[in-house]
């Protein structure tokens, strides 16, 4: 018991321990989670800076192309330029004109640097703007960095110490776990060592029930050959008053259940390729599997269709065992066909299945109408679609009633009368019709749907043909209940007519007449092809009932020697316990015997030896002598007074004979209280090691289920502080090539302005030098 609470107050604390790391467990996920959000903002982040960037490289883009068409343009105007000194000096006498058009050109010149010196301006501000943007950008994600760096290292730090924690706790259940074992095992060898006890007793009586069903049949084969019937009392048993076999009515009922049997096995192909196209289209429609998962909602939907087989296929087999069961030799009443009880089982399942499918197809209908794509049209028709499931539901739970009540005859006897009977074939028909008008309905509904749903957009090749699929196994189940339910109401009457009863009453056939009745027709047969042997004389009807006296005083004989053989049984066993208490005193006295033997041997050797010896050791030898006498009396005595042990596999007992006042009877009660008391005590001690050691399996079952469950979360735990520390690498690579892309751009932008600068310096200089050329020539024309 120390050992047990030891063991408990540990496991106390192990469960402390776990709740504790459990506590853990939820903040590290809290933390992990958090981590994966910031991370995704980071990702967003980083996708809004790619934006950015890529705006800014277009408008870099542009800018380039725009300064391309200026530097054309300025190469425009620098021909433009050459052309008009060529043209001035070739027309020297045209005056003033060269001056005015060289005015004009200067003013578009200036113009156009104004316009390029503004655009110069603004694209260093912009690239001022750009840069320290960057940089705040930078000094940000690196600090986000890390606080995540740091915050992945705390997590790896605190999975370490549960990892250690963890191998701590399981090195100390499996030295539990074996601690355990090697009390089960103890306690399985003193269970095998009760068993191997228990099947001695068990054999004994088999032994003592074979010889009694020895006698029982003796005995009935005595009733049966001397009291063939007994036509004086239980007149509805009486074989006079049992039908005469009806062969026609059994050739019909086996043509009718083998129909039954084919129009239900196109029944159940019918309803095994719905519930499966319907599964089918689950997967496919409203989501695609494929392509996205789908709702919670469709999965366990489409996990109960796909155990649709089970539920449909004991249907067929039951029905298929009870046709085999109707044979000419057999008698086919409600009260006999025991194989029906077995369909309505089945059927009953079937039903309780459409039960738990029926809200996820009404709310699978409800995800399709909620759809994008959905139309007015198409909810309407999803709304008359849950109207005739249902309907079909409520008309399979009639089916259901009516066919548990058909099957009641053969378990409850009496249960119902031929009126009622008829009344529920009656009801039964009706309902299978009804069951025809539901399902056609819902064909007719889906037809429609299928129609409507081709005209949308996005329907897809794979959806179509289950569609069609799923129309086809409809159309397959209307027309097998249609046929079903004008096989029923055709053969209506058949099944309402009571084929057999007994003679002389209107009372329905019960198991026991028909079990006469085929022993009668048996025993018929018998007869015809034993014509030609001689028969077997008739007992009278006097004879008959002396023959029951005779065998009634001998069941009473009976009793009174099974009684007798109980009584001898008791004595054999008492004297068998005598006879063991006998053979231990007769142990007893041979023991007793050799120690006098050696006694007097002894005291032999001693007379010999003194009177061998000098005269003056006779004194002393007579006295050895009359002690050793007195010795010899004394212990029968104290032998008589002295108690004995008795050991055995049972257990010790200790006994204290005595001469006269021994009484035999109160010895042997002793004895048997002894061992009965033992028996017990082993008995106890074995139930309390027994729940001892299921208590133990128990717990180690659950701590064994808690390590897996301990495990499982570690693994997990880990798996998502590597995908975090996956992600902050992946996130620190994005950094480095988004910093060098930046970098680069940045460079190449540099670049870009200086080579632009370059060339504005140039033009300015080229225009400075046309300026200077242009008062030359315009001072030199005014000279001229």
């Amino acid at each position: 018991m120390a050992n047990v609470t030891d063991l408990q107050t540990k496991y106390s604390k192990l469960a402390q321990e776990y709740s504790k790391l459990r506590a853990q467990n939820q903040v590290l996920k809290k933390a992990v989670v958090d981590e994966q959000a910031s991370s995704a903002s980071l990702k967003e982040q980083l996708k809004q800076r790619d934006q950015s960037l890529r705006k800014q490289e277009q408008e870099m883009d542009s800018l380039s192309f725009r300064n391309q068409q200026l530097a054309k343009r300025v190469e425009l105007l620098q021909e433009e330029l050459a052309a008009s000194e060529a043209k001035g000096k070739k027309g020297k006498t045209k005056g003033d004109s060269p001056s005015q058009h060289g005015q004009q050109t200067q003013s578009v010149f200036d113009e156009d640097l104004q316009k390029k010196i503004e655009e110069n301006e603004r694209l260093h501000i912009q690239f001022y703007e750009a840069d320290e943007q960057h940089k705040r950008q930078e000094a940000e994600l690196r600090a986000q960095l890390d606080e995540l760096e740091k915050d992945s290292e705390q997590h790896q730090a605190v999975v370490d110490g549960l990892t250690t924690k963890y191998m701590a706790t399981i090195e100390r259940l499996q030295s539990d776990k074996a601690r355990l074992e090697v009390k089960a095992q103890t306690l399985e060898r003193e269970a095998k060592e009760c068993r191997m006890r228990t099947d001695e007793c068990q054999q004994q009586l088999r032994q003592c029930q074979s010889e009694l069903n020895k006698q029982v049949k003796q005995s009935s084969s005595v009733i049966q050959e001397k009291v063939p019937f007994n036509d004086t009392k239980f007149s509805d048993y009486n074989s006079l008053n049992v039908p005469p076999h009806n062969r026609r009515h059994q050739l019909k009922a086996r043509d009718v259940a083998g129909q039954a049997l084919s129009f239900i096995q196109d029944l159940i192909a019918a309803l095994l390729n719905f519930h499966s196209y319907t599964e089918q289209r689950v997967h496919i429609y409203p989501r695609d599997s494929s392509i996205e998962p789908i709702s919670p909602l469709n999965q366990k939907f489409s996990q109960y269709l796909h155990e649709n087989a089970a539920y449909v296929r004991p249907l067929e087999d039951s029905f298929l065992q009870l046709h085999q069961s109707i044979t000419e030799d057999t008698v086919t009443v409600l009260e006999t066909v025991v194989k029906l009880k077995s369909f309505a089982d089945n059927f009953c399942s079937y039903t309780h299945f459409l039960q738990k499918i029926l809200p996820y197809q009404l709310k699978s209908l409800e995800e399709e109408c909620e759809a994008s794509l959905c139309t007015a049209a198409l909810t309407v028709k999803n709304q008359e679609l849950q109207t005739d499931m249902k309907r079909v539901t409520s008309v399979f739970e009639k089916l259901q009633n009516y066919i548990n009540l058909l099957a009641l005859p053969s378990v409850q006897q009496d249960a119902m009368p031929l009126s009622s009977t008829s009344a529920v074939f009656t009801q039964l028909a009706a309902c299978l019709h009804s069951l025809h008008d539901a399902i056609k309905e819902m064909s007719k509904h889906y037809n429609q749907k299928a129609g409507l749903e081709k005209e949308l957009p996005t329907i897809t090749q794979k959806l179509s043909t289950t569609t069609e699929c799923l129309l086809g196994s409809l159309g397959s189940l209307t027309s097998s209940t249609g046929k079903i339910a004008t096989f029923f109401s055709n053969n209506l009457d058949f099944f309402t007519s009571s084929g057999y009863s007994p003679r002389g009453s209107t009372v329905t056939l019960n198991p026991l007449q028909a079990e006469t009745m085929l022993a009668n027709k048996k025993k018929a047969a018998a007869y015809i092809h034993a014509i030609k042997k001689p028969r077997p004389q008739s007992v009278p009807h006097r004879e008959a009932l002396s023959n029951r006296r005779i065998l009634t005083s001998s069941t009473e004989s009976r009793e009174g020697l099974t009684q007798q053989v109980q009584q001898s049984q008791e004595k054999i066993a008492r004297l068998e316990q005598e006879k063991e208490h006998w053979l231990l005193e007769a142990q007893l006295g041979k023991v007793r015997l050799e120690k006098e033997n050696q006694r007097i041997g002894d005291l032999e050797a001693q007379l010999a030896a003194a009177l061998g010896g000098s005269p003056n050791s006779q004194p002393a030898a007579t006295s050895t002598l009359a002690q050793s006498h007195e010795e010899a009396e004394a212990e029968p005595k104290a032998a008589v007074k002295e108690t004995t042990l008795c050991t055995s596999l049972v257990g010790m007992l200790c006994t204290t004979p005595t001469i006269e006042h021994v009484n035999e009877e109160s010895r042997e009660q002793l004895i048997k209280t002894h061992y009965m008391t033992r028996v017990g005590e082993l008995t106890t001690q074995l139930q309390i090691s027994d729940s001892k050691s299921v208590h133990f399996h128990s717990e180690c079952r659950a701590l064994a289920k808690r390590l897996a469950i301990a495990e499982k979360s570690r693994e997990t735990l880990s798996e998502e502080v590597k995908m975090a520390n996956q992600n902050i690498t992946r996130l620190q690579d994005e950094l480095t090539t988004t910093k060098r892309s930046y970098e680069d751009q940045l460079s190449m932008m540099s670049d870009h302005l200086c080579s632009m600068n370059e060339t504005l310096t140039k033009q300015r200089e080229e225009i400075d030098t046309l300026k200077l050329g242009n008062k030359g020539n315009a001072k030199k024309n005014k000279g001229r």
